[in-house]
């Protein structure tokens, strides 16, 4: 059913992409609770999902319960960021990129919708790469090897992995997003089976010592409250910017039935998998360092060490599915939406695949010899606070400025309307967008700002609202 849910928007914006951006009709708003709830399910489960929670562990040298705790505020925080973004889709029933207009103008819009592409293809292409390895797995189970000498990184094996999920991607969405559904339906609950199955070979071989090894393995022994403090609010900050979705899902609350079934997916959806992934990722990530010695941030690599053929094979299969249909939903729908915003008559749904797909072949090509080197959580911040004062601003402009009244219409006039400002593009927005994003990526990057960076998220975006709800108020026709 949840699958059901991320196929709608591009069956909305039809294989020829014209309507891609259209708001949806009555009868498409037909998402229940599940449906939201689906989304979540899956696009918490994926591989790099895991890869992040366990890097954070290991990164921030803090107890297992401070890194659960953190990552638990983390999803109820998100549920409101994407209660807050997600209202206006609903009510309406517009996507992001439209959405945009009301806060940016008409032609002001593409550089959010844009940036939010960007951001998107990015994680397009690291998916393609970790699920290319659910599938390397899988062929080294069945047939042994080594996978020969390594180019950039990875094996002959491992680049044939790669270029075969990348095709697999396009070969999905050519026939439709419906092609989807049933890798979400089956393999979202496989993902948790595969995981528990891991946790219990892990605490056996463990000798039942993995629930107290986990709560201070990672742990620095020269640890204050100070440090435990910091590491809490680092591991908030950067999980609040993995989820970009909080910033397009209007994309996909435009098609809830109504904001009780958003709200109460969301509920469900965001902190019960939090918890439960959370917590099997954390116990997976120690057992493997109590059973094997080292540190292992990838879940196929833990199996593949359990010398199992039979769990390789099992958790290869369920690895692929389930990366390959949240990439699919979580970051091809605002890719396209992003791209097909640049020139909605001209850019089609399939072209805007096919631009997606050809940055995603670079960026999961490189991944490991390049851009994995800089760290995971400094890649995932950066990107987040550069979308961060965008969710501000409209957020202010919606509910601050426009008390939650829209005209839809003109949203969608790209050549006058009361969306238009000047020339289509609204100034404060523009100066607004920019002190945030430099403020907020200088929090990550510039060390006498360091002790920020777990906040950069939230202070870019609401230093973005900050200044542009005042530049609005005092010299723009609102």
């Amino acid at each position: 059913m949840g699958a059901g849910g991320p196929a709608a928007p591009v069956s909305s914006g039809s294989a020829h992409g014209s309507n891609t951006l259209s708001p949806v009709t009555s009868e498409e708003k037909s998402w229940g609770w599940f449906a939201i709830f689906n989304i979540w399910a899956n696009d918490i489960q994926s591989l790099f999902g895991y890869s992040l929670v366990a890097s954070l562990l290991i990164s921030y040298g803090v107890s297992g319960w401070t890194a659960f705790a953190a990552l638990i505020v983390a999803g109820l925080l998100v549920m409101v960021l994407v209660n807050l973004s997600g209202a206006a889709g609903e009510r309406y029933g517009i996507p992001y990129p439209v959405l945009a207009r009301a806060s940016k103008g008409t032609q002001g819009a593409k550089l959010p919708a844009l940036l939010r592409a960007i951001v998107a293809v990015f994680w397009y292409g690291v998916q393609v790469y970790f699920a290319s390895t659910a599938l390397a797995l899988l062929i080294y189970s069945v047939f042994g090897g080594a996978g020969g000498a390594k180019l950039l990184g990875m094996t002959a094996i491992d680049w044939f992995s790669f270029f075969v999920v990348w095709a697999f991607h396009i070969f999905i969405f050519w026939r439709g997003m419906g092609w989807v559904e049933t890798f979400l339906n089956i393999a979202g609950p496989f993902v948790y089976v595969v995981m528990i199955g891991l946790v219990v070979v892990l605490w056996i071989e463990a000798d039942g010592q993995l629930l107290s090894k986990a709560q201070t393995i990672f742990a620095n022994p020269n640890a204050t409250a100070w440090t435990e403090f910091s590491g809490f609010i680092a591991i908030i900050g950067t999980m609040i910017s993995y989820f970009a979705a909080v910033l397009n899902f209007s994309d996909f609350s435009r098609y809830a039935k109504d904001k009780r079934a958003m709200m109460l997916g969301n509920l469900a959806g965001l902190p019960f998998n939090m918890i439960l992934f959370s917590a099997l990722a954390l116990l997976t990530t120690a057992g493997a360092a109590v059973v094997y010695g080292e540190a292992i941030t990838n879940p196929t690599v833990i199996v593949e060490k359990t010398n199992s053929v039979t769990l390789s094979i099992i958790a290869a299969i369920t690895f692929f599915a389930a990366t390959v249909g949240i990439n699919l939903v979580a970051n091809f729908i605002p890719s396209v939406n992003g791209i097909a915003n640049l020139a909605p008559s001209k850019i089609s749904f399939r072209m805007a695949g096919m631009i997606t797909s050809a940055f995603a072949l670079v960026i999961g090509g490189f991944w490991t010899s390049f851009i994995s080197e800089f760290g995971i959580s400094g890649f995932v911040n950066t990107l987040g606070a550069t979308l961060a004062p965008v969710y501000g601003i409209m957020m202010a402009d919606y509910y601050l400025l426009r008390k939650q009244k829209l005209e839809r219409d003109d949203l969608y006039n790209l050549q006058g309307g009361r969306y238009h400002y000047r020339k289509g593009w609204n100034d404060a927005a523009m100066i607004a967008f920019g002190i945030g994003a430099v403020f907020a990526i200088a929090t990550v990057w510039i060390p006498f700002l360091s002790v920020l960076s777990g906040y950069a998220w939230l202070l870019g975006a609401a230093l973005g609202g900050l200044v542009y709800y005042n530049l609005a108020k005092r010299g723009f026709e609102v």
